[in-house]
């Protein structure tokens, strides 16, 4: 461990650090990352404690309720505070990391918002973590701009782009290469107030503010933690109270018994909430892995018309409207299949439904991960929605049960599912561990939301020793060799060459400990996270 800073003797870098990105770690800015670590660190990880005390109860056979000590609130007449004029429409959103590349791209896409993710998509490398810190300062200062020389393009900004919001990292993660007193950031504290320290004076020159998506919330005294946090960041940049504006991911199963409770913690700077669905279908399967009788079929069998995922997006559209804000559907994770004009019609057609489906529920927006996809969520959007969000439709015919929002999916589990799910898991773990959070497989956007799906199952099918569709008991035997399987033929497609240059050997070794663990691990990017 070395210490680079003399005028800030608590801030710690680790060895690995050998890019110091004089522009974003400057010495204020560490300062004021140092002054959230004091603040906020201890009361962050006393939540993630009292997740695991949650989880107890639900190893114990409990399942979530409408918290009794809130019935008040969720009984009230209030509404939360304004929504800025530039986030009023928001019927397609785009999502990426924040490369350079992708920044440009999806800021000129023709979508109304683009998301930036240090999340789900970005695997958290040091350069991947603090190059986007940068590339976001340019995009907002208009002056990023890329030539790529191999193909002989430039990129630059259009003068009309997309809104800018960012998406820190969940609570449950650090920034390992950044220590205060031997103890490590929070990568929340480190994306969220990197981004505030560096963006906001000349956002607010650009008529505009530091917009966020929040993930991952498992209880309403967490969005507590991110209100007292925009609070203290606006005092302490001098700037107004309610200047932060947050959209919160709806993405724990937890926080869809909460979302009134959620929406009052944050009333002055929350805009909407988001059905981040893959995110929940894995919330879903952790939280329930130690019920008895509970088995959740084949990933792809688990859509948004199952019950217990379409009571969650109505209810969400529900509470967003009674409370004045803005309800936003989930990613269509297809991309475009290039040399295949059926399968891209296809493909093109789920789309097209999924967001025809979402907009007639009275979604505001919904996202996609392509900028191809756009015109096509736009067109359905534009075509049943004419105002800016449909904040006038209040879906009081909803009466959404308890029950309902845990009944368990019907449907079957299958040798492909189980072969897909290794295949897919292996595959985006080895990117991942290269570097890629956002990694196309199958014709399918995967980040780290669908990897966890397919880890969590096999893991939880593996457990319960489930029945097939064909009679046969899934047991330890049958998934070693289907395992074995499926790495001899990803080890066939990338070819001996390809695979030294590769991260194959340690992906496979990491994701098949996770599935025979007898413990399970909460999060595969926690021991991911040590060799990146």
């Amino acid at each position: 461990m070395e210490n680079t800073l003399l005028k800030l003797p608590k801030i710690q870098f680790t060895n690995q650090v050998k890019n110091y990105y004089p522009d974003i770690l400057t010495d204020d800015a560490l300062a004021f990352i140092t002054a959230l670590h004091e603040n906020f660190n201890a009361q962050r990880l006393t939540l993630l404690k009292n997740r695991e005390v949650q989880q107890k109860i639900f190893d114990r056979g409990g399942f979530p309720e409408f918290p009794k000590e809130t019935t008040i609130i969720r009984e009230g007449k209030w509404t939360a505070g304004e929504i800025p004029k530039d986030l009023h429409d928001r019927r397609v959103e785009i999502t990426g990391p924040a490369d350079r590349k992708m920044i440009i791209n999806a800021l000129n896409s023709g979508a109304k918002t683009f998301m930036a993710d240090l999340e789900d998509s970005n695997s958290p490398t040091w350069d991947n973590s603090i190059q986007g810190q940068q590339n976001l300062l340019d995009a907002n200062k208009k002056t990023i701009s890329l030539v790529d020389t191999k193909r002989g393009k430039s990129y630059t900004l259009n003068n009309e782009t997309a809104v800018l919001l960012v998406r820190p990292r969940g609570l449950h993660l650090n920034e390992r290469h950044i220590l205060i007193e031997n103890e490590e950031v929070s990568g929340s504290i480190v994306d969220f107030g990197l981004y505030v320290f560096h963006n906001t004076k000349t956002m607010l020159e650009n008529d505009t503010a530091p917009y966020f998506y929040l993930p991952k919330l498992e209880h309403y005294t967490e969005a507590r933690w991110w209100n007292e946090i925009f609070v203290f960041a606006q005092n302490y940049l001098n700037i107004p109270k309610g200047t932060f504006k947050a959209t919160v991911l709806v993405e724990t199963i937890t926080a869809s018994f909460q979302l009134d409770e959620i929406i009052f913690e944050l009333k002055d700077h929350i805009v909407g909430l988001n059905c981040g669905r893959w995110d929940y279908i894995f919330s879903y399967i952790k939280k329930f892995r130690n019920h008895p009788n509970f088995v959740v079929p084949n990933r792809d069998q688990v859509t948004m018309t199952t019950p217990f995922m379409d009571a969650y997006s109505k209810l969400v559209i529900q509470r967003c409207h009674k409370r004045g804000i803005l309800a936003i559907g989930g990613m269509a994770a297809q991309i475009p299949i290039k040399n295949n004009e059926k399968s891209n019609a296809a493909a093109l057609e789920k789309v097209r439904k999924d967001k025809e489906r979402e907009v007639k529920n009275g979604h505001d927006g919904t996202w996609v991960a392509h900028p191809a996809l756009v015109a096509v969520a736009m067109d359905e959007f534009n075509k049943h929605m004419t105002t800016s969000n449909q904040l006038h439709i209040s879906r009081d015919d909803v009466h959404i049960t308890q029950a309902d929002l845990v009944e368990i999916p019907k449907g079957t589990i299958t040798e492909d599912g189980i072969r897909k799910n290794i295949n897919v898991g292996v595959l985006y773990t080895e990117a991942w561990l290269r570097g890629h959070g956002a990694v196309a497989l199958y014709n399918l956007m995967e980040d780290a939301a669908t990897a966890e799906i397919s880890r969590t199952q096999l893991w939880h099918w593996l457990k319960n020793e489930v029945k097939l569709e064909d009679g046969r008991k899934f047991n330890i035997e049958l998934y070693l060799k289907l395992f074995d399987d499926e790495i001899e033929k990803i080890l066939l497609q990338y070819g001996e060459e390809n695979l030294r240059e590769s991260k194959f050997k340690l992906a496979m070794e990491l994701f098949d400990t996770l599935v025979i663990s007898e413990k399970f691990e909460e999060f595969l990017t926690l021991p991911a996270y040590q060799y990146i």
